[in-house]
């Protein structure tokens, strides 16, 4: 069975920095490209941030310079590091897998087959 965990959020103050972490399990994923993305309330889901196979990354704009995505393909880990945390980053975050190396393609969630069940982070001023 396919699983995919969140964990690492949390409450901070703005300026400070938080590490999501997902791992997956019930197989392999060193094929598949990684995502994050997060949702506040009833809004839509929104892209985040993406490393495909090559380590190739793409980022949102309203992220870009303040997160870094990155994995582990021994732990079949992905990795959100935030820095500069603002308060509007406050979100429950999903991570996500899909099968597409294409990364303009991997910012929309349809092209994603596996979530987590997300981690909520919450920034306070």
């Amino acid at each position: 069975q396919v699983q995919l965990v969140e964990s690492g959020g949390g409450l901070v103050q703005a300026g400070g920095s938080l590490r999501l972490s997902c791992v997956a399990s019930g197989r392999t994923f060193s094929r598949d490209s990684m995502g994050w993305f997060r949702q506040v309330g009833g809004k839509e889901r929104e892209f985040v941030a993406v490393i495909n196979t090559s380590g190739a990354t793409a980022y949102a704009e309203s992220v870009k310079g303040r997160f870094t995505i990155s994995r582990d393909y021994a732990k079949n880990t992905v990795y959100l590091q935030m820095n500069s945390l603002k308060l509007e980053d406050t979100a429950v975050y999903y991570c996500a897998t899909g099968e597409s190396w294409l990364l303009a393609q991997l910012r929309e969630g349809n092209k994603y087959e596996y979530w987590g069940q997300g981690t909520q982070v919450t920034v306070s001023s």
